[in-house]
């Protein structure tokens, strides 16, 4: 018997993307609900080649269904997830508003799967941050061999991780400067279109934005907690596809061919890597999008450190870097057999 499973947040880009996935991996559900605020009740939407109507969440039964893929922002996921979970379903969150408590898993399942074999104590899971994900999954087996000491990490992020709205800033913005019309910043704090914003999310005490905290602090609770990591991130116009350039300090000397041989046989990847000027062969956003894969390219020793090395990281943000996670950590759950009401 297949299970229940609810996407709440299924208007949005990535609860879309979530119901795409779990008909493309042939998730174990025998009935799958999408749910929404009471404002889009009624609405529809595609889940493989069904329609699905909306449903309130707020007076869903949740004690019908065995899993809520939860992708509805912070503030809803504080307020409802604890329910949710006492209700006997387990919540698999994608905010940010679960990620540090230390009773909820932090879970990338190339990473750190053994996270997950047991229930958590309070039914929720937490899915990471869309560049510490593609971040972590390249990091791993580079860590496992040689040891990161430090990271220095520069993300290059769509709009996208902004959601719907920022989305259609971007190609508003980018329409208007064609036709000579005045460009209007709401969603972004400056203009987005043919320009690059090195703010993501509000500043913090230090200086840092939420988002690189986010980035370093996830890493160090799912990676390793010893490793030292510093990011700068920027939101660039591009609607899919996030980019993350790592430079890595090692505790160990590996050189980038070793690291490419290491990369093609870790699970989650596709380097796609030559210098060869004749044939150069490198990743951008626009290859990722629709894709499981996280990628790598410009795997080269770094001579300005010692045991240096550097990668580009590109994945789809709307996938890997959040849907895709979501149903992964989902398999891996159905995969260690607890997955029973509480």
């Amino acid at each position: 018997m297949g299970l229940n499973v609810a996407v709440l947040g299924a208007t949005g880009a990535v609860g879309q993307e979530m119901l795409t996935i779990l008909e493309e991996r042939l998730f174990p559900a025998e009935t799958v609900y999408a749910l929404a605020s009471r404002k889009s009740v009624g609405r529809e939407v595609s889940y493989g080649d069904k329609t699905l109507v909306i449903k309130d969440a707020d007076t869903f039964d949740f004690s019908t269904v065995d899993i809520v893929l939860m992708s509805a922002g912070g503030d809803v996921s504080r307020e409802m997830s604890p329910k949710i979970a006492k209700a006997g379903a387990l919540v698999i969150d994608n905010s940010s508003a679960w990620r540090m408590d230390p009773d909820v898993p932090l879970v990338v399942p190339e990473v750190n799967p053994d996270t997950l074999n047991e229930r958590p104590k309070k039914n929720i899971i937490a899915n990471p941050n869309c560049s510490t994900i593609q971040t972590v999954v390249a990091l791993k087996p580079i860590h496992d061999a040689a040891g990161i000491i430090r990271a220095n990490c520069s993300t290059y992020q769509s709009t996208s991780g902004g959601g719907r709205e920022a989305m259609d800033e971007l190609w508003n913005q980018t329409k208007a400067i064609y036709v000579n019309d005045p460009i209007e910043p709401d969603v972004f704090p400056k203009q987005i279109a043919f320009n690059v914003i090195p703010k993501i999310d509000v500043f913090m005490e230090d200086g840092a934005t939420k988002e690189e905290w986010k980035m370093t602090v996830e890493t160090k609770k799912i990676l390793d907690p010893k490793i030292k990591l510093f990011a700068t991130c920027a939101r660039v116009p591009v609607f899919v596809g996030h980019c993350v350039a790592a430079h890595l300090e090692l505790e160990r000397e590996l050189s980038a061919e070793d690291a490419r041989n290491l990369l093609r046989e870790a699970p989650g990847l596709m380097v796609i890597d030559r210098a060869d000027e004749d044939e150069p062969q490198f990743v951008t956003p626009v290859e990722s999008v629709g894709e499981f894969a996280t990628f790598v390219s410009r795997i080269r020793n770094d001579p300005t450190v010692e045991n240096g090395l550097a990668m580009w990281i590109v994945s789809d943000n709307l996938r890997k870097g959040a849907a895709l996670n979501a149903v992964q950590i989902a398999e891996v759950v159905v995969n260690k057999g607890w997955l029973k009401r509480a």
